[in-house]
């Protein structure tokens, strides 16, 4: 591929363009598709000033590298020619149905061009990668091959982005980074993750590539040596433990850019300090001879024992199968990869490798993830931020008591396993053993983990806890049945409200009249609805004017107490919370009268549920808006005893409030790594990050009202 990709960047005229694509596949199919191109895009130039034709020529030369499916190349080739020219779709049906239906699905996705390329480091950005996101995912569900060609596409944009602008450059990387790459992973295509993600580091962090670049080439000659003297004791050892000679190939390599900057970022160090820089890639002919190759290496080299993992037992979703293991050999950290040859040609190209993927091949490859990632419901930034769950985590793999594996993200929890298992188990858990020991469901899951959940017989909700999932399956189901919960218990407490604000034993029949029942859900959240209904039924209704006085409903007033804000004609004495819940600053509250005392649960809380039912007086409550903002932060610890505590007395000289701290985050397994939730009346990121930074070695601060973080 990397020989291919070189030719490709060098060429710039169609007769090339198509020895090229020759070179790769040639059919009369693909013949007339070619003719048909050059035809529809005559007299288009691109930026770079050549013939556009081009461009479709070359892709169809990356997705023929990729796969040797016909339709997929005349596809490529066809690929701009309804969204670019004035043929429409009509002009594609002779190429076939497939071809028909994977050119409209790439045509849909390229709308996206239509939109002006937003300024990086602005919330809209986020939109539009979404919306791309969307269209992408949405436009595959019914063939998968149309995100293979449309990231072959995207790549050779990527290899021929020089053309452009610089503010373009960065724009088009950074969706490239967020977007492509991650669906080039999960498709199991690491030849193009790789590429894209490389590439659009260049564009996005040109200085630190560089400083990488210039690293790697300085000590590119130790670097070879160093890799040539492992992968030579290596086949000397595999051949000594059973395996022929000639039957197994071994090749060597440095991590890629964005792998080692990645590293870099996550442990906090420099590019010296990187330990596993160095990998080798041993290809065997059967997956038996990978367990070979296994056995010898740990029996001739110490190897990390954290690091192993068998992907060949259980493979991941795209199909990939590997065994992974590092080495220490002379103060050198070696990470191993064992395969077989077909399992080689998986990893590499994925999905793309079994282009009869419909006929049952590549049956490793699981494709139900896409049709989750439809999120209908969601708008576009909460669609995002189920999508990345998905798409972006690391895996890990964990087991049901009968053998069955899982596939969840890194930092998924045992409530998330459950909603993997079904939604129902997850609506109904109660409880989780996780290596046959009782665990909470909020239990972080490790790799290899056997998980049984027990369930109860009715659902339970548990929204509070929807920030501490991790899929975007359970997340999801979790919000529509909140959203279903908070509606019925609204519609309850709008009840109660009336009910002690009116005091009047005709007031549900009142409301039945004047068709208010439907909407008793608004009551508790809309504080003009909660005042007006009151209002109109004393002013229907004057015959409290004949009670005695301490028996008339007084006028509802606003009353102010703790962080509170209360619309009642009640007398409110004190505020306090019940032991039951602890709702925080900003969750959804319920206020209960105790004689005059309010007393505060979370809505959601099932005392409030159970409670609602009984002959129990309520208040409108809300919050009273905070001066301050919160934000979340991480930040790197020094070795040493008491550094928590310095950091804390650090906020503290600059009022800031903290609300959590966690030791250790999914942002890294290491216990140096301390995330806090924080408040300050500082209210712009920028102007807190540029005051901390200069005291503490701050990794990374962001609101908690920022769209990514939603």
């Amino acid at each position: 591929m990397k020989d291919l990709l070189q030719k490709v960047v060098d060429c710039h005229s169609i007769e090339h363009a198509k020895s090229l694509l020759d070179e790769c596949i040639k059919s009369d199919k693909i013949d007339k598709a070619y003719h048909f191109a050059l035809k529809a895009h005559e007299g288009q130039y691109r930026k770079s000033g050549e013939e556009y034709v081009i461009h479709p020529i070359l892709v169809a030369t990356i997705v023929a590298k990729l796969s040797m499916d016909e339709d997929m190349v005349v596809a490529a080739l066809l690929h701009d020619v309804v969204e670019d020219t004035p043929y429409t779709l009509e002009d594609i049906k002779p190429y076939g149905d497939e071809v028909t239906l994977m050119v409209e699905g790439l045509t849909k996705i390229d709308k996206i061009r239509d939109q002006k390329l937003l300024h990086s480091f602005v919330d809209e950005k986020l939109i539009s990668s979404a919306m791309t996101f969307r269209k992408m995912l949405i436009a595959s569900i019914e063939d998968v091959r149309v995100l293979v060609i449309k990231l072959c596409d995207r790549l050779h944009n990527m290899l021929t982005l020089d053309a452009l602008p610089k503010k373009k450059q960065k724009r088009i990387a950074e969706e490239t980074l967020v977007v492509y790459a991650p669906i080039a992973h999960r498709l199991g295509i690491s030849v193009l993750k790789n590429l894209l993600e490389d590439k659009s580091f260049y564009y996005i962090f040109p200085q630190e590539y560089n400083k990488i670049q210039a690293y790697l080439d300085e000590n590119g000659q130790n670097h070879t040596i160093l890799l040539n003297s492992f992968i030579e004791r290596l086949e000397k050892i595999l051949v000594q433990y059973g395996l022929k000679d000639k039957s197994f190939k071994i090749f060597g390599r440095v991590k890629h850019h964005y792998s080692i900057y990645l590293k870099q970022q996550r442990k906090g160090i420099s590019i010296d300090e990187v330990l596993d820089l160095f990998a080798v890639r041993i290809i065997t002919e059967t997956p038996m001879d990978c367990y070979k190759a296994l056995g010898a290496i740990h029996l001739n080299f110490t190897p990390l024992i954290a690091r192993f993992k068998d992907y060949i037992s259980a493979p991941k979703d795209n199909g990939y199968q590997t065994i992974h293991t590092s080495v220490f050999d002379n103060k050198n950290i070696y990470e191993v990869q064992i395969r077989s040859q077909e399992m080689h040609y998986t990893a590499e190209f994925g999905v793309a490798a079994h282009w009869k993927y419909k006929e049952g091949c590549g049956q490793n490859i699981k494709l139900d993830w896409l049709k989750n990632l439809q999120y209908t419901n969601e708008n576009i930034e909460e669609f995002y931020e189920l999508a990345k769950n998905d798409l972006f985590s690391n895996d890990i793999t964990v087991l049901s008591p009968n053998g069955d594996q899982y596939t969840l993200p890194r930092g998924a929890v045992a409530l998330d396993f459950a909603y993997m298992i079904h939604s129902e188990v997850g609506q109904r858990a109660k409880a989780a053993y996780i290596n046959k020991e009782r665990a909470t469901l909020l239990t972080e899951l490790k790799n290899g983990d056997i998980v049984r959940i027990e369930t109860d017989d009715e659902i339970i909700y548990r929204c509070s806890w929807i920030d501490a999932l991790k899929t975007s399956r359970a997340r999801s189901v979790m919000k529509m049945d909140c959203r279903h919960r908070i509606k019925e218990v609204d519609a309850k407490v709008g009840l109660k409200l009336l009910q002690t604000a009116i005091d009047r034993d005709n007031v549900i029949q009142w409301l039945e009249n004047e068709k208010l029942i439907p909407k008793l859900d608004k009551v508790p959240n809309k504080v003009s609805f909660f005042k007006n209904i009151v209002r109109v039924y004393f002013n229907q209704n004057r015959d409290f004017l004949f009670l005695p006085i301490f028996q008339r409903s007084k006028k509802i007033k606003e009353v102010k107490k703790n962080n509170f804000r209360f619309l009642t004609n009640r007398y409110i004495s004190s505020v306090e919370f019940d032991y039951c819940c602890h709702p925080k600053y900003g969750d959804p509250i319920v206020a209960f009268l105790e004689g005059s005392k309010a007393v505060i649960h979370h809505k959601l809380c099932q005392n409030t549920y159970n409670m609602l039912s009984l002959d129990k007086k309520m208040v409108f409550v809300e919050w009273v808006e905070s001066s301050l903002q919160k934000y979340s932060m991480i930040v790197t610890l020094k070795n040493e005893r008491g550094s928590l505590a310095d950091v804390l007395k650090i906020l503290a000289q600059y009022d800031i409030n903290v609300i959590s701290v966690q030791l250790g985050t999914p942002f890294s397994e290491q216990s140096n790594y301390c995330k806090m939730e924080i408040e300050s009346t500082i209210k712009k990121s920028e102007e807190l990050i540029e005051i901390l930074e200069k005291k503490i070695k701050l990794v990374e601060l962001v609101s908690t009202q920022d769209a990514y973080n939603k």
